[in-house]
């Protein structure tokens, strides 16, 4: 029996999603990809048990994007009228970006390997990326003659700003690892081997803090990118009133004034 095309584990309140098809280099077309991470992030969302997530892939790419072999297949999305091309991307790939936006968790992207069309783009809706010194980054959809349909655009320009989006997209090129920190693409360059170890670092920070606090902080910077000021202080004032009355704000004030950990519980 195969392993499944995404696999989940979660131990110390860290989910680690792995993109499972490294023979084809984890392509998000021509396979189940989609709809395994779809179900994937569901679960992870749904579990109170986990604090934040980290995004892989399995072997040497962290995610071919699009399979170019199905751009010729004549009954593939590329050779559809219109209107039927249009609504296989509303509910395929388009509900990748709609999933990991709306999770309530923080998203680190561990990125092994290149990733490129669709893959770069998965890594930009991840709130942090973090790259093997063997990562690659290529928005190269102009280079097939299409644009980025699943949102690549939206996540970019907030991430790096118009320019360095600008830049990307229009040249279609390929990044480096160097010159994706240089750029602010990614928060740090590591050792290949050192990868997974860094990112669960970085995640166990997050971890380690209320769990109920996160998810809302998490929430809260949600709103920000879509609220104008005076919306958005009402919104924080909610939030916080809420979070005063948590059993772990208490835990964490109390374990402050008599300078011990904190020990949390979620409530």
């Amino acid at each position: 029996m195969s392993e499944p095309i995404v696999l989940l584990d979660i131990a110390d309140r860290i989910a680690t999603v792995t993109l499972n098809d490294p023979e084809r280099r984890n392509p998000i077309t021509g396979n189940e990809m989609i709809s395994a991470l779809l179900d994937t992030f569901a679960k992870v969302q749904a579990d109170p048990q986990v604090s934040v997530m980290i995004l892989t892939g399995a072997g040497t790419a962290f995610c071919a994007g699009g399979d170019i072999k199905e751009m010729n297949d004549p009954d593939g999305i590329f050779r559809k009228e219109p209107l039927a091309a249009a609504e296989s991307y509303v509910n395929g790939v388009q509900r990748l970006p709609q999933a990991l936006y709306n999770m309530d968790i923080p998203t680190i992207a561990a990125v092994n390997g290149p990733a490129v069309g669709a893959g770069c783009d998965l890594t930009m809706m991840c709130d942090m990326r973090i790259a093997s010194e063997k990562a690659k980054f290529g928005e190269v959809f102009l280079n097939l003659g299409i644009i980025p349909g699943d949102a690549g655009s939206w996540f970019m320009l907030r991430r790096l700003g118009h320019q360095r989006a600008a830049d990307l997209t229009f040249s279609g090129r390929m990044v480096e690892a160097k010159e994706a920190l240089e750029i602010g693409m990614v928060l740090d360059v590591v050792p290949h081997e050192n990868l997974m170890e860094r990112a669960r670092e970085r995640a166990s920070v997050i971890a380690a803090k209320p769990p109920r606090a996160v998810r809302v902080a998490k929430r809260l910077m949600r709103n920000a990118e879509r609220m104008d000021l005076p919306d958005f202080l009402n919104s924080a004032a909610a939030y916080q009133a809420l979070m005063h009355q948590t059993e772990d704000h208490h835990e964490a004030v109390s374990a402050f004034m008599e300078k011990r950990k904190p020990s949390f519980t979620g409530r």
